[in-house]
């Protein structure tokens, strides 16, 4: 049987050594573009020693393909045929305005049994759990049936640029050996399965009026209104082609599907003007109970079939100037490429034995969903994969100010590792 847990000072050591990096690491593109490769090579650094190039027994892979956004893949092998994965924990974050934060976000800051800094939750912690875990593997060199493999990816933070992570790695075949197990999706919290995630795409509305002065707004297109106006007809139409889906509840999702604005921008200006642009982005989150694509399709209708003389209007505001011939005009843009969301499978192995881990390190089981997006897990899940998710952060913090996560369920999780490999382990016993 393997016995593994945590060990707190490299965990620690690891942690601090990526987080120092996180500045460099927050995607949010087009101006800010993470340099994964900096995270990289500290686990690259930490698991040299332990390679097969240098006589130890880990097969480590650094995989890249654009430059300065590297993946890395680790095995441990076993004996048998059956591969058992942890994936998805990611190098990149997001970004963290400091003047938000009580803390530097970019410095590891230690609390007691807390642990502050961006990445810590999402997704940092993880990548150092899973280094310090492999590193255990090679010290302890135990032998074991199934074949042991982390994927730690790339881009995971936003999907506007693509072909730089887990999309390509899936693209290249590079993921084909993980089908013969269980693959454990290590980007979730609170120590317990997440058994439903959302369907997800960015969205960007555009709006042209006719900038003037706010003292004569009959002679003004007022765009910042209009964009306002445009969102509410089309949230409306939204939800009730998208309605609270009776499957949602067996699954335990918070909340269903939505549409809403998250970004409002306007060109600079005085107070005293009436913009004449407008521009309003934000996102759909779909349960995975509807198709993406087809809310995709709907939104694009409903704005094709807008009519922008027909919105509400509040006092003297209008939108369109018939002695000019000039009305308001409304465009939309998708942002990146969008998600799908998953429901696993809740009578599969994988998921039977990530209870049962769960269970005798916890001493309860919670599954839990919610319409935070994870790439490409439900297309692995459609080929063939079997997905479970589960994650040891902290979900009060993610993408939060002063994120955090707990050390002692960190370790918590180590452990969960240890009881999911030896129940693989007690199948292939003679």
């Amino acid at each position: 049987m393997l016995d593994i847990s945590l060990d707190r000072e490299r965990f620690v050591r690891i942690l601090r050594a990526l987080v120092a990096e996180a500045a460099h690491l927050q995607n949010n593109p087009p101006t800010l573009i993470p340099e994964e490769d900096r995270a990289a090579r500290i686990v690259l650094k930490e698991l040299r020693r332990y390679s097969q190039e240098n006589d130890g027994p880990l097969r480590v892979e650094h995989v890249a393909y654009q430059s300065g956004r590297g993946n890395v893949i680790i095995e441990y092998p076993g004996f048998t045929e059956t591969t058992v994965a942890f994936a998805g924990s990611h190098f990149d974050v997001v970004p963290a305005n400091r003047e938000q934060w009580e803390r530097d976000p970019f410095t590891l800051s230690i609390e007691g049994d807390r642990l502050y800094a961006r990445g810590v939750t999402d997704c940092l912690g993880h990548v150092a759990l899973l280094t310090d875990y492999f590193i255990q593997l090679a010290e302890k060199r135990p032998k074991i049936a199934p074949t042991l493999s982390a994927v730690l990816i790339a881009n995971e933070e936003n999907s506007e640029i693509t072909g730089v992570g887990i999309d390509e790695l899936v693209r290249r075949g590079r993921l084909e050996h993980l089908r013969s197990g269980p693959v454990y999706w290590l980007d979730s919290a609170d120590i317990q399965p997440s058994i439903g995630t959302g369907g997800g795409i960015g969205w960007r509305i555009d709006v042209k009026g006719k900038l003037f002065h706010s003292g004569m707004p009959d002679k003004a297109i007022n765009a910042l209104e209009l964009a306002m106006e445009v969102v509410r007809a089309i949230q409306r139409r939204f939800y009730q082609d998208f309605p609270p889906h009776p499957e949602e509840q067996r699954y335990l999702f918070a909340t269903g599907s939505t549409l809403k604005p998250t970004q409002w921008k306007v060109p600079e200006g005085s107070l005293n003007q009436i913009p004449g642009e407008c521009t309003v982005s934000g996102d759909i989150r779909l349960t995975p109970f509807y198709r993406i694509e087809d809310a995709m399709q709907q939104v694009e209708r409903y704005v094709r079939e807008l009519d922008v003389t027909r919105l509400p209007t509040l006092g003297p505001s209008r939108y369109e100037l018939p002695a000019e011939g000039r009305r308001g005009e409304v465009g939309l843009r998708w942002l990146g490429q969008p998600n799908k969301g998953i429901a696993c499978n809740l009578e599969s192995r994988g998921y039977r034995v990530l209870c049962d881990a769960v269970r005798a390190v916890i001493g309860e089981v919670k599954p839990h969903s919610d319409t935070g997006g994870l790439p490409l897990v439900k297309d692995l899940q459609d080929s063939g994969f079997d997905i479970q998710i589960t994650g040891f952060g902290r979900e009060e913090t993610y993408h939060a100010p002063n994120e955090f996560g707990v050390l002692s369920e960190f370790e918590a999780g180590s452990r969960i590792l240890t009881h999911i490999i030896n129940a693989y382990n007690e199948e292939s016993a003679p």
